[in-house]
Order: structure tokens, then sequence, then C-alpha cells
């Protein structure tokens, strides 16, 4: 490791107590509570080790992204940088002013105002009131809460809540900064906002720490990501490098159905192919793109409709592919088949997307299968845009008459 970092994190790890309750005997669990009042309680103290050895550092104005499945330990890391929680075993540093915004409105209290909890958040992240005063009206401008300032904070939305505290955290002009899922919650156009203010610290040398899944977001701010899984490091390196890791992770193959004859007609596979024809799971926006959806059928079945879901981690769909664009109606055969979907110039803007599928049958709205989260893409450079998609098209100069 480099010598003094911003940020060090040294074989660190944290340990966490569950409590279980031992079996009981039939005359306690029928309900004998003076029973259980003369016998002690038999506890059992499971260790979980939400981090486990974990070690990085972070350079003086260099961005590092923290990725990983729920429960892989990416808050826990970030709530022991803060100083919220201390670790069980190894040593942590950070040099400078600290500012970190891991929770919605943490460290508001619920009846004083917006613009009181300014001058508190303010306070306790390590402002001095001057300031606070000279940044008032850029926090609340950026915050959105202008016609909300001056009431009690318990009225908010989480959405207020979020943008005020975000806005707090992000005009301390720390040296080191913390975000936790702060792109999780508000609307684009805040997120837009974020995004731009986060790049903006970055530009101007803040040391930043940063958790989302937003995969595109981290991939722009960040130099450098690290995978977690279940409490380690599975891998560090470029984000283009990690987050095509974490793809292959989320990746999840179909469960065949116990009961195959329960359904008329089942999906049994899903694929992606790139441009070559080669089976992939990264993908270029811009760039041609074919999936492939199997299934079995046990019977004919007319005017039935095959989609596919892109959705966004968040859950939200981003876009659909379907049998029943205005194209002929779909006829299933008996037995075993498979249909293609190619499109020429993928719309899709870099993230991790997940996969749903369905075959249904409109007209009389018969849902005969529904996979959810079957398989996921990694959409990654290529024709980046401003918005939420590239859409294709063409210009040409037009000579004046």
């Amino acid at each position: 490791m480099r010598a003094n970092p911003d940020v060090s994190f040294r074989s660190v790890s944290k340990r966490y107590l569950i409590r279980q309750d031992a079996g009981r005997t039939s005359q306690e669990s029928g309900g004998w509570k003076w029973f259980r009042k003369l016998r002690p309680k038999r506890e059992q103290r499971k260790e979980f080790w939400a981090v486990n050895d974990v070690s990085f550092e972070v350079q003086r104005g260099e961005s590092l992204g923290i990725i990983g499945h729920n429960g892989a330990g990416k808050s826990t890391v970030l709530k022991m940088l803060a100083g919220i929680t201390a670790p069980t075993k190894g040593e942590i540093s950070i040099r400078g002013r600290l500012s970190a915004l891991l929770e919605v409105g943490s460290g508001f209290h619920p009846e004083l105002t917006g613009r009181e909890n300014v001058y508190l958040s303010g306070s306790v992240l390590g402002m001095q009131r001057a300031e606070i005063q000279r940044k008032m009206e850029s926090i609340v401008e950026f915050a959105g809460v202008r016609r909300f300032i001056d009431m009690p904070v318990k009225r908010y939305s989480s959405g207020m809540y979020v943008r005020l505290g975000f806005s707090i955290a992000a005009h301390l002009e720390p040296d080191v900064l913390l975000l936790d899922e702060v792109l999780a919650v508000g609307d684009k156009e805040f997120r837009d906002k974020c995004k731009d203010r986060i790049e903006k610290l970055h530009a101007d040398g803040t040391t930043i720490v940063f958790i989302s899944h937003d995969l595109a977001a981290v991939q722009n701010v960040c130099e450098r990501v690290l995978l977690l899984e279940r409490g380690r490091v599975a891998a560090e390196g470029s984000p283009q490098q990690v987050i095509q890791r974490y793809t292959e992770t989320t990746n999840l193959s179909y469960t065949p159905l116990t009961d195959a004859g329960a359904k008329r007609v089942q999906i049994t596979g899903v694929a992606f192919f790139d441009e070559s024809g080669e089976r992939s799971s990264g993908f270029q926006t811009g760039r041609p793109i074919t999936a492939r959806v199997e299934y079995f059928a046990t019977e004919e079945i007319r005017d039935v409709s095959i989609s596919l879901l892109f959705l966004w981690t968040q859950g939200w769909t981003a876009a659909q592919w379907t049998t029943s664009g205005g194209q002929r109606p779909l006829l299933i055969h008996p037995g075993p088949g498979s249909i293609e979907f190619r499109c020429e110039e993928l719309g899709l803007q870099p993230n991790v997307y997940k996969i749903d599928v369905l075959i249904e049958k409109p007209s009389t709205n018969q849902l005969f299968d529904h996979q959810e989260s079957c398989t996921a893409i990694y959409v990654k450079g290529g024709k980046k845009v401003r918005g939420s998609f590239y859409s294709p098209h063409r210009w040409h100069e037009v000579s004046p008459d």
C-alpha cells in the first residue's frame, strides 16, 4: 500500500452476534408463562461476520466505488469509515475533513424545521455557523425545498429528506466524502443533479467512497471499483472489469418447475448474443444484440405473445421487446420451440439490466409463464448520449434555397 492515503482500511472485520433461543419444551411452547420465569432462557449466540478481512486504501482525489449484492457488507464498510460502528478487528484511518451521507435524513431532528436542521447537521459535520449562513441559499436551492424549508422535517417526504441531506453533505467541501445509495431516492432530475455535483467534487480533488446500484454512475465517477461478496473482497480493479464480474454473478440460471405439466407453455431458457453470434452478457449502446427465448408447450396455442422486460436494478422497467408489436400473431406448436429478438442498435445506456420473460395471450388476459430476474446483461460504452436511451437517428445538412 502507498504512503499517506486519505482512506486506509487494513485487515478490517466486523462481527455481529445473533441471538437465537434454543429449543423449548412443549409445556413452554404451550404458553406456561410461569414456567418460563422459573427457568432461565437458553440462548445461543451465532457469529455473523458482515465484513471479513477487507483491505483497501483511497488516495487523495481518487474515487472508489463499492458494489455488490444486498447483504455483501457495503453499508457496513461505510458505517465503519464514518465512525458509526467500530470494527471488531483491523485498523481504519482517514485524513482530512470527512462528510458522510449514509442514510436518508440521518442526523435530522424531526421536530426542527429544515432550516434548523441545516444548522444542526452542518455543525455536526464540522461547519462553522458563518459558513452555514453563507451557503444556506445554495443548500436550499440545490435541495429544491425552498417552500418547505421552515416546516418541521417530520412532514417531509423521503425524497425531500434525502435531497436536503445530500445538499448539506455536498456543500461541506469535504476532503473525504462517503456516499451510500444517495442516487436511489428522488426523481430523475435530482439524481442527475447529484451525479453532476459528485463529478464536480471529484474534479475538484475530493476523495470519494461511493456505494450505488447505479452502475453507470459508478463507472462514470470512479477510477477503481471494489466488489464485495459475503463480506469479502471478490474483485478489485477498473470499473469495466469489476462491473463485468458483478454482472456475471448476477446472472441466474433457470430453475425448472417441479410440475411441468401445470403450465400449457413454459419458458425453459433465455440467452443473449453479440453481433458476432457469440453468447455474451456484455453489450455496447448502439451495437447489435440478439436474444433467444426457449420454451416448451404441451399443446397448440394461438395468438401468443412473448415479451422480454429490461429492468434497472431498482426494479423499474427500462424497455420491452415483444412479439405483439404489430407483426403476425405467434402460433406455438406442442413440444420445444424458440424465438429470437434482434435489435440492430441497442438503445439502453450503460448499466446493469435484469431480465424478465413473459408468455401470455393478450386477447384473453392469460399469463402462461413469467420468469422474474432470470438473467442480466451489462451495457457498457458505445454511443453515449444524454438522457436515458440512445435513439438511432440520421442527420444531413440542408442547403439554403
